[in-house]
């Protein structure tokens, strides 16, 4: 039970760390980007920028971190939402301290970009 656990604590954490580094680096961009893109454009590059990063974590974890297809399943299902909500609160927390908050500061671009991690990951993992 640890095991898994320990697993599922992995995922997490390996998604929200990309997460933050995202994040970090959308905001020392963004200067060049002041006029606010179409949403839906917005949330089509952060779907290909969680696969792309998906992939590229393939380079570095190929294996999958939950040791079954139950359990993978389970975690394609709740990494992404737990990801979402820690973004939401990071967006929360620049908020009150009158930072900027970009789109993936918020629970449903942060749930995106972490379910197209997650599906590459899933699918593509050994």
């Amino acid at each position: 039970m640890f095991e898994i656990l320990f697993h599922l604590i992995g995922e997490f954490l390996l998604q929200a760390v990309i997460e933050v580094f995202v994040e970090l680096g959308f905001h020392s961009l963004k200067e060049p980007f002041k006029r606010p893109p179409n949403p839906w454009l917005a949330a089509f590059g952060y779907a290909i920028f969680g696969a792309a990063l998906g992939a590229a974590s393939l380079f570095l974890f190929p294996e999958h971190f939950m040791p079954s297809g139950t359990w993978r399943l389970a975690n394609l299902i709740a990494t992404p939402i737990a990801a979402g909500l820690l973004m939401a609160a990071f967006g929360a927390w620049r908020a009150r301290r009158g930072q900027a908050v970009f789109r993936i500061d918020r629970f449903s671009y942060g749930y995106l970009f972490a379910l197209s991690l997650a599906l590459v990951r899933y699918q593509f993992a050994n």
